[in-house]
């Protein structure tokens, strides 16, 4: 569900300027009258998904244990992904981090100990209800690391393009004001500038205790995302 279209204000502009380097044609490169504007968009939308990124880290006297050890953990958990009909294109795990433990004592030489095995499992969850029992599973099955929760939506093309839309509008808007304000008018567009935005800025899952009962389950459905865009654009004056 759509929340809220936020309307630009000289401190977004500002905000939102800092962000890139290219510049638009320098105003003496242009001999003709022109007006250039910048028009910026802010749209918040409800997470209706997630991303989670979890991790077993093990250690073990030997490479082949804490692999072994490593690879078991994944295996379980994934099984109980499947059978919860997460399916193998929402899940990456095709990944192992191994290397060796040293004791060092002053004096001496470096002592081996042990070795570490590290593997991380990025799940897409496509169902926010879900996603408490998608790391209750995790940790039960080994899985000692939770590394990262990324809210997002499913409408991720539908609702860039109403935020490309909106910035355009206001460039539209910011240059017709601006012209009419010192008595002049607009004469059509010279330049247009645009550079892709990054698609979404996920929010940061956080958990909300509304009281002595409250729902676990629940606090893990409550987030936004945000989505922005920006255009530069040069206009003509009469």
């Amino acid at each position: 569900m759509q929340r809220s279209l936020i309307p630009n204000t000289l401190t977004s502009l500002f905000i939102y300027g800092c962000v890139f380097t290219v510049p638009l044609i320098q105003a003496s490169e242009i001999s003709f009258p022109h007006l250039e504007t910048v028009g910026v968009s802010l749209l918040t939308v409800e997470a209706d998904m997630a991303e989670i990124n979890v991790e077993v880290a093990i250690k073990a006297k030997t490479a082949k244990e804490a692999k072994s050890l490593s690879d078991k953990a994944v295996s379980k958990f994934i099984e109980r992904l499947k059978a919860a009909g997460i399916t193998q294109a929402d899940i990456q795990s095709a990944n192992l981090y191994l290397q060796p433990q040293y004791q060092y004592t002053k004096g001496k030489p470096a002592k081996l100990i042990g070795y570490s095995a590290n593997r991380k499992v990025i799940v897409k969850v496509k169902a926010l209800t879900r996603l408490n029992s998608i790391l209750d599973s995790a940790l039960e099955e080994g899985i000692n690391r939770i590394n990262n929760i990324a809210l997002k939506t499913s409408k991720e093309t539908e609702y860039l393009t109403k935020a490309r839309t909106a910035a355009i509008i206001d460039a539209k808007n910011k240059a017709q004001s601006i012209a009419e304000g010192f008595g002049e008018k607009l004469d059509g567009v010279w330049e247009i500038r645009y550079f892709e935005q990054h698609p979404v800025r996920p929010v940061m899952l956080k958990m909300n205790e509304a009281g002595p009962n409250y729902d676990i389950a629940e606090s893990y459905q409550q987030g936004q995302v945000t989505i922005k865009d920006r255009v530069e654009v040069i206009f003509k004056l009469e």
